[in-house]
């Protein structure tokens, strides 16, 4: 019988507690996915490029605010930025409790993307901490789930919430799991290992990371585009319970992440990334011409396979460019390719569904895929004769 040396252990204490944490903030921010565009285009009276603004507004300050944050984690430690982004986004989500009108709405959001910025790039630059190089790919297959299991328990249960309390419960309950979140992050503790020269340069941009999360922004402009109206199609073609969709879209990426979790290890991370979007341009493409519930779920799970893959195969790309010193900052800098793709994506594809309807938007974001694919493929293509 062998063992795994101590340096190759992956599930340690403080790695479970932080999927457990990440699981209960992704599933608190989850709640709005399906809760927001319907309180906007019902009882707020805005229409579909009113809720793409009200959801994509918290990516405007979390990426203003992600690679300072990535700096901050990389000087103060990661477990202040854990606390304190998942408290700011508890207030955030309680406060839409009382929000009479888009602009406070807005306003929350942008508040939720503060959070959004502390939060998630501490999360990130912990998990780089605490996984063995060999295994980060594993690594981040496994600590992603807390993210989509996230999504897809977090709209069902803001449907649930909507549909027998009203929209107040659902914002208190996601306020809930925020603060939950916070309390889990005590029992990761500080995993910063080294902190960055006093006197190196103060960069709030890993800027070898650059080119990479460029490839990453379309993957999140097209899936954040998807989510932000898949609840608002769902209604539209029929499907019922609307959040099916993105239930099915969750759990198919938890199963594919468990089931493949040490592929991005063996496979090059850059051609994977490619082939994921490739994926993911198809999945949203089949959404796009068929309007139907089959349609929608055939493509979701399609979606969700493009997915699985492409979070870990870019972040890997993105970790192998940073040092241990640098990896708040490299965080700092692929979640803020995050925050401008949940941005752009929901905005853009609210005024294109307002005219066109939902399925153009749709496949605006197919072909945002498809171009992000052929850029990291160039990516790749360029590494080879370098590495050679």
């Amino acid at each position: 019988m062998t063992t795994t040396p101590p340096q190759h252990r992956l599930f340690t204490p403080a790695f479970i507690a932080l999927g457990v944490a990440e699981l209960a903030y992704f599933t608190a921010v989850g709640v709005p996915i399906y809760a927001l565009p319907v309180y906007v285009t019902g009882p707020l009276g805005g229409d579909e490029a009113a809720a793409g603004v009200a959801y994509g507004a918290f990516a405007i300050s979390a990426l203003a605010l992600r690679p300072f944050a990535g700096r901050l984690s990389d000087r103060r430690g990661r477990l202040p930025l854990l606390i304190g982004g998942a408290l700011v986004a508890a207030a955030s989500l309680a406060l839409l409790a009382v929000a009479a009108n888009l602009v406070v709405v807005v306003l929350l959001r942008l508040l939720a993307g503060v959070a959004e910025a502390a939060f998630f790039v501490a999360a990130f630059a912990a998990l780089a901490d605490l996984a063995p190089p060999s295994r980060m790919g594993e690594a981040l297959s496994y600590n992603s789930l807390g993210l989509y299991l996230g999504i897809a328990f977090g709209p069902p249960l803001g449907e649930i919430l909507v549909e027998r309390w009203g929209f107040a419960a659902a914002w208190y309950g996601a306020a809930a799991l925020a603060v939950v979140a916070a309390g889990l992050s005590l029992r990761v503790g500080e995993t910063r290992q080294s902190m960055p020269p006093a006197d190196g340069p103060r960069r709030i941009l890993h800027r070898p990371a650059i080119p990479i999360a460029l490839g990453f922004v379309a993957t999140l402009a097209a899936s954040g585009g998807f989510l932000a109206f898949s609840s608002l199609h769902a209604h539209r073609i029929g499907l019922d319970p609307a959040s099916l969709a993105l239930l099915v879209y969750g759990g198919t990426v938890v199963v594919c992440r468990i089931a493949f979790a040490r592929i991005p290890d063996r496979l090059p991370s850059l051609p994977l990334a490619a082939a994921s979007l490739a994926v993911m341009a198809l999945g949203i493409g089949i959404v796009a011409i068929w309007p139907a519930p089959a349609g929608m779920l055939v493509g979701v799970v399609v979606l969700a396979v493009g997915i699985t893959f492409s979070t870990p195969a870019f972040f890997s790309a993105i970790f192998a460019t940073a040092s241990p010193a640098e990896r708040g900052t490299a965080s700092g800098t692929a979640s803020a390719a995050l925050d401008l793709g949940l941005g752009i994506g929901p905005i853009l594809l609210g005024f294109l569904a307002e005219p066109y309807g939902i399925p153009w938007a749709f496949a605006a974001a197919a072909g945002v895929a498809l171009a992000g694919g052929a850029w990291t493929l160039h990516l790749a293509r360029r590494a080879r004769p370098q590495a050679a």
